[in-house]
């Protein structure tokens, strides 16, 4: 009983250690500046993507969300929130990264609209889908699947609250902030599923 407390207690590597591991024989200095290329790297990549529309139905499809949780997935939580911290910091001191700035505003102004709750969201996503993929869960498509589900949960929910404080419950909150979005929520889903365990299979899969 004890070895398979052991055993699920035993932290899976991520894809980010896997292609840039963080040996035993780097210093402070080296580990510090590895995490911080990769934090950078990736609330560069989240940039990007926030600014990506593909045309869907029926509303355009942003691949923001899905950079959030393919980077929890690829770095783990700790990094992982550091990366989606470091990109809500540059939102807030006015650059524009996200989807819909500078056009609807920047920093502070826009992140307390109507968008401010799924940002929240994004903190707590990035940290739980992080987690999972540390105990294995981007290893198939099934678990894979599983994880990106409970990140865009984690993303709605604060989100949907925000709406609802915002303008009030009276309104058609769901039909706002939700619903136009679940179809091209689904397809990122598969997609994440389908790249992930792939990519794994690219690399080889390692021990553990």
């Amino acid at each position: 009983m004890q070895d398979r407390v052991r055993t699920s207690n035993i932290k899976a590597i991520t894809l980010a250690e896997k292609v840039w591991p963080a040996t035993i024989e780097m210093t402070a200095m080296t580990r510090a500046m590895r995490g911080t290329i990769l934090a950078v790297t990736g609330s560069l990549l989240i940039w990007l993507s926030a600014k990506i529309q593909v045309p869907f139905y029926p509303v355009p499809m942003t691949m923001g969300t899905f950079a959030v949780l393919a980077i929890g997935m690829a770095y783990g939580w700790r990094l992982g929130m550091a990366t989606v911290l470091l990109y809500l910091a540059e939102g807030a001191m006015g650059l524009p990264v996200f989807s819909g700035t500078p056009e609807k505003g920047i920093g502070f102004a826009y992140m307390m609209g109507g968008t401010g709750g799924y940002l929240v969201g994004y903190v707590l996503a990035v940290a739980s889908v992080g987690w999972l993929a540390e105990r294995g869960w981007d290893k198939n498509v099934v678990s894979t699947a599983a994880a990106m589900f409970v990140g865009n949960v984690l993303i709605y929910a604060p989100g949907l609250l925000w709406l609802g404080t915002l303008f009030g419950w009276d309104k058609p909150i769901i039909e706002w902030g939700l619903a136009p979005f679940v179809l091209g929520d689904l397809t990122k889903l598969a997609l994440a599923s389908a790249l992930m365990p792939l990519t794994w299979k690219l690399l080889g899969r390692p021990r553990g």
